[in-house]
């Protein structure tokens, strides 16, 4: 199944997608929109664009899995995003230290700069996508 990730954020919103295989998670892109409605619209394009399968959402909680405010504007944007014609199922999905975690990517591969913070949403959109399709894997047939 072709499944999209979005990690949503005020500024940049990080996409990936797996292959139909689900083994290999790949960044496509950052989308760069501060308006929260430009933001779902070109999200869902992209969803529709490469013919995601299934949507996930990263839902930042809080470390002791609470939800804030953070967590109630992802669930928000997940919501809408239908209305700009996603039709594949939509599930928001756990990203607590996924950012933490793309950071040390980045560093393990020395990115800097503006270059990093062109791709440090995109690699965290990665990783939310490479936890979903590790628990796939121990819940086949369950979405």
């Amino acid at each position: 199944m072709k499944i999209m990730a979005v990690d949503f954020g005020d500024a940049r919103t990080g996409l990936a997608m797996c292959d139909k295989t689900e083994f290999l998670a790949s960044p496509i892109g950052v989308i760069h929109e501060k308006r929260f409605e430009h933001a779902v619209e070109k999200v869902a394009a992209a969803a529709v664009e490469h013919k995601a399968e299934a949507v996930i959402v990263g839902l930042p909680l809080n470390m002791n899995g609470s939800e804030g405010s953070r967590a109630e504007l992802c669930r928000e944007f997940a919501s809408k995003l239908p209305d700009y014609g996603v039709t594949a199922p939509i599930r928001m999905w756990d990203e607590r230290q996924t950012t933490v975690s793309a950071t040390g990517y980045l560093n393990q591969t020395d990115t800097r700069g503006k270059k990093r913070k062109e791709v440090i949403d995109a690699v965290a959109a990665v990783i939310i996508l490479d936890s979903y399709l590790q628990w796939r894997k121990n819940h086949p047939g369950e979405f």
